[in-house]
């Protein structure tokens, strides 16, 4: 008994120790300075909440037959809501030339960040790097929007997409993003640059990862009828779209991140279903709103060479 606690200690221990190293490592994850420099008078600070606005479609096309009652329910009492997901991610697909826009992405990554925030406090570190990167990107819209108009960015006003410029403006969808910060040379191919550019890429690899996760949730379960843990299914997810672009002290500490996710029945109740057979076909329409605008940010940014932006 003894040894068994002495080993959980150590274990703890050194689990402590990684996430300590881990949340060191990720101060180098974005670049310093540009837009985070705040405080200074020619640098405002600008504060941003998650936001709400009301997306301009309607989710006819995923209506039940029948009159039948929709497999996508209201979720009482948590943060995460796979309706609003679903409606942020077909609102940004309301473009006609296969382009996302780019509002209604960082809306739906408000709700992907409620989804994680809701595994617990050992994913509320990756939620919190990914939550930097929407808000660097909203702030990156306000200030090009400010300049544009030879004015300082107003502190005080709505936060809406016309306020941050996601309405009309160069930061209006993701294809208007990669060409005005190309033009402006905000874009750099050999070192870390603040561009929009290269923060949604990292966002781009961090949906992959979620939706690869969210694909191993709806199978079935393997030849001895064993189905797979949540842990191990976001390790999977993990080789695939994010470890070949990190180190390996931060793969090794999200191998000890992924140990501490919930049980499967807690990802079931995410999504409102009580069991496998509910859970499959709300799971495969999430996947199937998911995987447009991934194909559409990764053609995008395929075209102009910024898959491996530093």
């Amino acid at each position: 008994m003894v040894f068994l606690r002495r080993t959980l200690l150590l274990r703890y221990l050194l689990l402590s120790a990684m996430l300590a190293l881990l949340l060191f490592i990720s101060s180098f994850w974005l670049p310093q300075g540009g837009v985070g420099d705040c405080g200074a008078a020619q640098q405002p600070c600008w504060s941003f909440s998650r936001q709400t606005f009301k997306p301009p479609l309607v989710l006819d096309g995923w209506a039940e037959p029948d009159g039948a009652p929709p497999l996508i329910k209201e979720c009482t009492g948590q943060s995460f809501q796979a309706w609003r997901l679903l409606l942020y991610l077909k609102s940004s697909l309301a473009t006609d030339d296969d382009d996302v826009l780019l509002e209604w992405y960082l809306q739906s990554w408000d709700q992907l960040l409620n989804f994680m925030e809701s595994l617990g406090t050992m994913v509320s570190f990756f939620s919190q790097k990914v939550n930097e990167k929407v808000v660097l990107i909203r702030k990156l819209s306000l200030k090009h929007t400010a300049e544009a108009h030879g004015k300082h960015a107003d502190r005080s006003g709505p936060r809406t997409p016309a306020a941050f410029g996601l309405d009309d403006g160069a930061y209006r969808s993701v294809r208007s993003m990669v060409e005005a910060e190309l033009k402006a040379g905000a874009v750099d191919f050999s070192r870390r640059t603040d561009s929009g550019c290269r923060t949604l890429l990292r966002l781009h690899r961090s949906f992959l990862w979620l939706k690869l996760m969210l694909e191993g949730l709806a199978e079935g379960p393997d030849s001895g009828g064993r189905y797979k843990t949540p842990g191990e299914l976001s390790r999977d997810a993990y080789q695939v779209a994010l470890a070949p672009h990190h180190h390996w002290m931060l793969r090794q500490a999200a191998e000890f991140l992924f140990l501490g996710l919930p049980d499967r029945k807690h990802f079931l109740q995410l999504v409102c279903v009580q069991n496998q057979r509910e859970a499959t076909p709300v799971l495969r329409i999430i996947i199937d709103a998911l995987t447009p605008v991934h194909t559409r940010t990764q053609r995008i940014l395929a075209e102009h060479g910024m898959l491996e932006l530093p």
